[in-house]
């Protein structure tokens, strides 16, 4: 078998990307890179040039390695020399279920959950169901022609896209006059419009290991600004994330309970991470990540840490994982 780290893509997360499988490729030193372009085309990376890249979040990775080619042809190739593909991807076709299809398709191996519960993982609303469905407790959805009744009823709306990570695209509404900026939102992409809910944000990510899944230690998250958005996750040193938690033992137990409970409900596999509010009457569930940010600075890496595995211990465990589907 031969490690690929497969990153970069053509959605607004391939930033993400190129950081989280810096980390990657540090834990894998004899991985080789495959970088998916923007034009579409694979190509080969230097690892030189990943490492050296200082601004990750900001600007864009430049590479010029030999090219592999479209990502359909790419994945025949890797079933063909058996590949193991350790995707450092977010978002778009890596997070929708449709490049896990095309490796189904082709019989490639692959880190990550397969197409069908990344499908579901990656429709907001779809995902809101299906754990309400097992016992998770999950904000009430409003509708986009009640938006005016709702934020009279509510006080302050949040909106995000369905389909989108990173907390691209999210915003908030506490004012009449900012519901258009709504509805200009919603004639572009689908937006998923709740309540805001008061409360500390938390996160759970969940490990397939070893035959059975456990529940990491959740992440309690206190952005400087207040608001948990791309800038607090990435570029702000001012952003605290507490893990282990200052919880009490029953809000993390809740927490890790209903991690679990969506990891299974959308059939995830290898490992997610699901985002939380902790409110007065408990924690209340917002979405789940199939494929999570693995940066330096990502929560799933630091709930890793305090449970006490090492990142390196946790890609082996997914590489192992995905060789024996």
């Amino acid at each position: 078998m031969r490690n690929t780290i497969l990153f970069g893509g053509q959605n607004r997360e391939r930033l993400v990307s190129v950081a989280s499988t810096q980390a990657i490729a540090r834990a894998l030193p004899e991985a080789e890179l495959w970088f998916w372009g923007s034009d579409g085309v694979i190509r080969t990376c230097d690892r030189a040039v990943l490492m050296e890249h200082s601004r990750p979040f900001e600007t864009e990775l430049p590479v010029s390695g030999e090219p592999v080619g479209p990502i359909e042809s790419a994945i025949e190739r890797a079933a063909r020399e058996q590949r193991v593909l350790v995707l450092g991807m977010h978002g778009g076709m890596a997070e929708n279920g449709e490049l896990a299809a095309l490796c189904e398709k082709h019989g490639a191996r692959f880190t990550g959950s397969g197409a069908k519960a990344s499908r579901l993982a990656f429709d907001k609303l779809a995902t809101k169901e299906t754990v309400a469905e097992v016992g998770v407790a999950t904000p009430p959805t409003l509708a986009l022609d009640d938006a005016a009744s709702s934020l009279a009823t509510y006080g302050k709306l949040v909106a995000k896209p369905i389909a989108d990570g990173s907390s691209y695209g999210l915003f908030f509404v506490d004012k009449q006059e900012e519901l258009a900026e709504l509805e200009d939102a919603a004639q572009k992409e689908a937006y998923l419009i709740e309540p805001f809910i008061a409360g500390v944000e938390a996160t759970c990510g969940v490990l397939e290991h070893e035959g059975r899944l456990i529940a990491l230690p959740p992440v309690e998250i206190r952005p400087a600004d207040g608001v948990f958005d791309y800038a607090a996750k990435y570029l702000s040193p001012k952003t605290n994330e507490l893990c282990p938690s200052s919880f009490d033992e029953h809000v993390n137990t809740s927490l890790q309970t209903m991690a679990l409970k969506a990891h299974s409900a959308v059939g995830a596999r290898g490992y997610s991470r699901s985002d939380f509010i902790i409110t007065a009457d408990g924690p209340i569930f917002l979405e789940i990540n199939t494929l999570p940010g693995l940066t330096n600075s990502s929560l799933f890496p630091k709930a890793l840490a305090a449970h006490g595995l090492g990142f390196g211990e946790f890609l082996q465990g997914q590489i192992e994982l995905s060789s024996s589907r």
